[in-house]
């Protein structure tokens, strides 16, 4: 049987151009130690310097002794070592494994540069365990895609070279070569979901089908497959689908589509904006409540990080929106007003750009508040009085961003709608200029604003 030897990995290591430095996540276990040895027998044939990065997530009593274990191996590799200490304690309701996991991998994203290269020791059976529990959380064909060879992480990229073997070829290679290992006892503990796989489940399977792992991880590269050339129509339909906003879909073109193009489209649309995408329920609900809501309804569906809204043809994707703002207004009193709940910051400026304190109106003192939609104005633009609802839909504000528009209000009455309106009524307006900034002033579902 062949055995696996470091050079193999070279057609795949030196196929990054400019590429400057590569780390090799090293936690001091059986699979990160191959890889480390491998590539370090191999750093003369590398076009990258070569380095190790090891990450103390303090939830052993050992780790202190581990990671002097892999700086001392480090060391006789000649492989310069940093060495990471991260905080993986589970939130309320999260697992141990997925806590321990993002902090792993926003502690080395964090750590690459521009270009740099992380590699990672995982392997066939890794694979294997990531599909099936893919495939027991009901996943789509992108969660079943498992493991990619390559991913982008952070400002660089991550590889995984062992990706195409087993455990027991490592395990040879390591015997073979007299390489030691770190066992974490946290590996044998079957209440993690990925260790009663490992442990109880795939050596079940290959009782019965030996070869499971292999079979496994190819299904997984067709799921890869597949996922790519939906990707691939998604983008397509994304650009001929775009809604009249930045970042939107046009709700009549959604409705022409077929359902599962559907489904798929919202789900590449989410993540194509850095949201978090939709469950195959709350799909549905956008396909069916959202879509065919009336006209003056509010739809809404909403999950972990994310929310989806209509305003006529638009469809938003959005990170939650912050809780509604107190209408009593607040009196500005001097410099930059900052807006509560994240709203941003609003500054006062005279006709030459030149910034105000609003104590320069002196009996013209300015507050603001937020929320009255029964209030008028008549545009400094011209035009008639008009009550502020009509003003929005003209413009085209979506009724549930309303709210979130600071009035600014003077003695004498209303005297700016945020940075959308001067009202010319107000006396104190003439030769002043309010400036809304920051915070939910870049929703798409806000105009330019009206100097």
């Amino acid at each position: 049987m062949p055995t696996f030897a470091p050079e193999q990995l070279l057609p795949f290591l030196t196929s990054f151009p400019g590429a400057r430095s590569a780390w090799v996540a090293y936690s001091g276990g059986l699979d990160s130690e191959v890889l480390l040895h491998s590539v370090a027998s191999l750093c003369d044939r590398l076009p990258y310097e070569v380095g190790a990065v090891h990450l103390d997530h303090g939830l052993q009593p050992s780790s202190p002794r581990w990671a002097e274990q892999c700086r001392a191996r480090c060391e006789g590799l000649g492989v310069p070592l940093r060495l990471l200490r991260v905080s993986a304690a589970a939130g309320p309701g999260e697992s141990p494994e997925a806590a321990a996991r993002e902090a792993r991998y926003r502690a080395l994203a964090g750590l690459l540069a521009p270009g740099d290269l992380l590699l990672t020791g995982h392997h066939r059976d890794d694979q294997a365990e990531t599909f099936l529990l893919a495939l027991m959380r009901g996943s789509g064909l992108k969660g079943l895609a498992a493991m990619p060879r390559v991913a982008d992480l952070g400002a660089g990229r991550l590889l995984r070279p062992l990706l195409g073997l087993a455990r027991e070829d490592l395990r040879d290679y390591a015997e073979r070569v007299g390489l030691e290992w770190i066992e974490d006892p946290s590996n044998l503990e079957p209440a993690f979901d990925r260790n009663y796989l490992r442990h109880r489940v795939l050596p079940l399977l290959a009782g019965r089908w030996p070869a499971c792992s292999t079979m496994i991880a190819r299904s997984a590269e067709h799921c890869a497959e597949a996922q790519g050339l939906i990707e691939e129509v998604t983008e397509k339909a994304l650009v001929r689908l775009a809604g009249t906003r930045a970042g939107t879909l046009s709700v009549s073109g959604l409705r022409a589509l077929d359902a599962a193009l559907g489904r798929a489209l919202l789900r590449q649309w989410t993540m194509r904006l850095d949201l978090p995408p939709p469950g195959l329920s709350r799909v549905n609900r956008i396909l069916t409540e959202v879509l065919n809501a009336g006209p003056d309804a509010q739809p809404l569906v909403t999950w972990a990080g994310c929310e989806v809204r209509r305003y006529r043809d638009d469809l938003f994707a959005m990170t939650p929106l912050p809780p509604r703002p107190p209408s009593g207004p607040r009196t500005w009193r001097a410099g930059v007003l900052e807006l509560p709940f994240g709203l941003g910051r609003l500054e006062l400026r005279d006709d030459s750009g030149r910034r105000l304190d609003p104590e320069h109106l002196r009996h013209d003192r300015l507050q603001v508040g937020f929320g009255m939609p029964g209030l008028t104005c008549r545009p400094a633009a011209g035009g008639h009085r008009r009550r502020l609802k009509k003003l929005f839909q003209e413009a085209g504000v979506p009724s549930w961003l309303r709210p979130y528009v600071p009035l600014l209000f003077n003695r004498y009455g209303l005297v700016a709608v945020g940075d959308l309106w001067m009202c010319e009524d107000a006396p104190a307006r003439c030769g002043l200029e309010i400036r809304w900034a920051g915070g939910i002033r870049s929703h798409p579902g806000f105009p330019a604003s009206r100097r």
